[in-house]
């Protein structure tokens, strides 16, 4: 039977904001055999409302990637109060996945529109990490040049064609990014790392693979602290500067225009 226009019109729209630990979850966007963050949310409205939902989210973090801050949009037929949705939910769901704020939003929100910008964090550790945070981050056992670290990451910041470092069949358009900053934090107490990566937006494993290319030279003192410079200039997604490990991403924060 077909859906009428006026029923979508009639539907409540709410904005979510979602933690989750990733390590478990087959990425966020539905997968046929099923283990994906977005159909685990909605087999827990569906047994906690006895009725169906339909989820878009701002990012569509890969397998093994955490968010802190992935920002849902979530249509339901349900009238529902935010806070007595947001609390129902969150009783249903795994301990893996949170939700941490619930709103009314207007027909006109979208959570991939009038993005003013997008923050990563990727974490990694220079020693065994403690059992605890193992999960979130990446155990680099090579000695890790530092400064050197910082100088190929500083290079990424600006405008320029990332193609070298994305999924290119997966990019529909230009390869054209923007950085706004990429910044270097260490936290003693866990010893661990923190790059933290914000632009308006980014391409399937960008992140990862600027990761990935900034350690390799920062591991490699034989190579020229430009090498990363030199790939990105080439455009050669086929390169072999490497992918940092999708458990170590972690989707921090998105800001809309306006907010």
């Amino acid at each position: 039977m077909a859906v009428s226009f006026k029923y979508y019109m009639d539907m409540q729209r709410y904005k979510l904001i979602v933690a989750y630990d990733g390590t478990d979850f087959d990425g966020w966007q539905r997968q046929p055999a099923g283990g994906s963050i977005e159909q685990a949310l909605e087999a827990a409205f569906r047994r906690a409302f006895v009725s169906p939902v339909s989820l878009v989210s701002a990012s569509r973090t890969d397998a093994g990637v955490h968010a802190l801050g992935q920002v849902v949009l979530c249509k339901t037929e349900l009238q529902l109060d935010p806070e007595r949705l947001q609390r129902a939910w969150n009783d249903i769901l795994p301990k893996s996945i949170l939700i941490r704020s619930c709103s009314i939003v207007s027909d006109s929100f979208h959570p991939r529109h009038h993005v003013r910008s997008k923050t990563y964090y990727y974490h990694f550790f220079t020693k065994q990490p403690f059992p605890f945070t193992a999960r979130y981050g990446w155990h680099c056992d090579r000695t890790i040049d530092l400064e050197r670290l910082q100088v190929v990451l500083s290079g990424f910041v600006g405008e320029h064609d990332f193609r070298a470092f994305c999924k290119v069949r997966d990019v529909h358009g230009s390869t054209v990014r923007m950085i706004h900053s990429i910044n270097l934090e260490y936290f003693k107490r866990f010893g661990m790392y923190r790059i933290v990566v914000t632009g308006p937006g980014f391409m399937r494993h960008m992140v990862r693979r600027l990761v990935g290319a900034a350690m390799f030279v920062a591991c490699r003192p034989n190579l020229s602290v430009d090498h990363a410079q030199k790939v990105l200039l080439s455009r050669d997604s086929n390169n072999t500067l490497g992918k940092a490990p999708a458990h170590g991403l972690l989707l921090y924060k998105i800001r809309y225009k306006g907010d």
